[in-house]
């Protein structure tokens, strides 16, 4: 069942690839925003406005005058010079720009296609929901930016997390569009793999919940040694130990990020198996060990080098990789999607 017209087939498509490729770079514009600390640079949030640099040295100093009575500057960055102030600020500035640069991409050409007649209709109300969540999640970035500029100069990792999900989000909801759209035959799935399929999906958002924790709370410095926890601690002192430690604790978010990897690693490596006993041939689910194996070696090099900015990424932007393959395995194929 097509749910293009066919002469918009192509355009559209490439549409969509542009916006998950628009994506993509935002997650990592994202990560590297994140890990360069430069989150928390501009201190308020102009959706008309904010899109103009500063263009002279009266608005470096108007701007560089908000962030000093900002909670990062007077408890972590006291003394912090105008050009180290610009170093962080670009990446922010960048980072909202490409969001603005996404919804403009994403509305227009749709409002474009939709005019020539080239949307069916069990797909509009997907291309509006994916419009809808994408301005969700900018409202979200603006909701984690905010937890950062009241008292402690860092933002909720609940925030970021939620910030960071939206974000994947969008982009599988369009590629389980763009694999609709296209309609390749795929080979019949063994309702026997369904249940690992879905366990691996599942333990890799929870992962990523994790990952982001571990972003928003800077907890990727509690221990740079693995396998480990330090020279004689197989995790971190228990003394004191209370439950909720788990998601607010520095060095136990580290701990059951690195911990929950072993689980993740070890479904993914039988799901993998158990397919090729089944003898399901499927792309994504042949690459899928090796994408996980790669994953877990840079989670462990990240460690390591205590949160190297290009390790970092790679590791998080792999993890986006892995869930585009799994909802590529997961796809029906010919099937499409519901009218």
């Amino acid at each position: 069942m097509s749910f293009i017209h066919p002469l918009g087939k192509v355009p559209v498509l490439n549409w969509l690839y542009s916006g998950m490729l628009m994506i993509f770079i935002m997650v990592a514009i994202g990560g590297i925003t994140r890990l360069t600390e430069s989150g928390l640079s501009i201190t308020t949030w102009d959706p008309i406005m904010g899109a103009v640099p500063p263009l002279n040295a009266s608005d470096w100093d108007i701007l560089f005058d908000k962030y000093k009575a900002s909670p990062e500057y007077l408890h972590k960055n006291a003394g912090m010079t105008l050009s180290e102030f610009q170093s962080i600020f670009w990446w922010e500035w960048i980072h909202r720009q490409w969001g603005r640069l996404i919804g403009l991409v994403f509305l227009m050409p749709f409002l474009w296609f939709w005019r020539k007649g080239y949307f069916k209709a069990g797909i509009r109300r997907h291309l509006l929901g994916i419009f809808f969540l994408g301005a969700l999640q900018a409202f979200f970035g603006w909701f984690m930016v905010y937890s950062g500029l009241a008292d402690e100069p860092r933002v909720s990792h609940y925030r970021l997390a939620l910030h960071l999900s939206t974000a994947f989000a969008c982009i599988v909801w369009i590629w389980w569009l763009v694999l609709s759209i296209r309609e390749k035959v795929v080979a019949y799935r063994p309702p026997e793999l369904n249940p690992w399929l879905l366990a691996t999906t599942c333990l890799l958002i929870v992962q990523i919940a994790l990952g982001a924790f571990t972003a928003g709370k800077d907890a990727g410095h509690a221990s740079n040694q693995w396998p480990l926890w330090s020279d004689h601690q197989f995790s971190p002192s228990l003394f004191g130990f209370q439950w909720n430690m788990l998601w607010t604790n520095e060095s136990w978010i580290q701990f059951v990020h690195r911990s929950f990897a072993y689980v993740l690693v070890l479904c993914t490596l039988i799901t993998a198996w158990k397919a090729h006993k089944l003898r399901w041939r499927h792309p994504a689910i042949g690459a899928m060990p090796w994408l996980i194996l790669l994953q877990f070696l840079l989670g462990v090099l990240t460690v390591l080098t205590g949160v190297n900015l290009g390790l970092a990424l790679a590791h998080q932007l792999l993890a986006l990789i892995l869930l585009l393959a799994l909802v590529y395995a997961f796809h029906p194929g010919k099937r499409g999607i519901a009218a």
